[in-house]
């Protein structure tokens, strides 16, 4: 009878070459950001719909370390203490403006609205 398994020297070669081909070739770091891919080692670009009540508790946590992109809050009095600290941000009143202007810098979106809006703006 034939054995059809592979030897040790063919299976070394084999993994030789595999680890070899994608140092500058397809699924390389170079070729993946070429496509549009970020690394995993950039920073997300968030926003926050709702400043009033929820908002300003939990973006501290995303902006520890992560870029905030962009605010939006339809009361500017109520949201202005948390624009204040992130005078980079865009600014918006209409969640759907924003995310129209802003499609291509967002990576995720804080939704901190009461519980009736979140289907509309997810």
């Amino acid at each position: 009878m034939r054995d059809n398994r592979f030897s040790r020297r063919y299976f070394f070669y084999g993994s030789l070459l595999a680890g070899a081909v994608p140092a500058g070739g397809f699924g390389s770091q170079p070729s993946l950001k070429a496509l549009g891919y970020k690394s995993v080692n950039d920073k997300l670009g968030i926003a926050c719909i709702g400043l009033g009540m929820r908002g300003p508790q939990i973006l501290p946590g995303a902006a520890a370390s992560e870029n905030i992109v962009a605010l939006c809050d339809v009361d500017e009095t109520r949201g202005a203490p948390t624009v204040a600290l992130h005078p980079k941000a865009s600014r918006y009143q209409d969640w759907r403006k924003m995310l129209d202007a802003e499609n291509k810098s967002l990576d995720g979106v804080m939704i901190a609205v009461p519980d009736h809006w979140h289907t509309h703006m997810a």
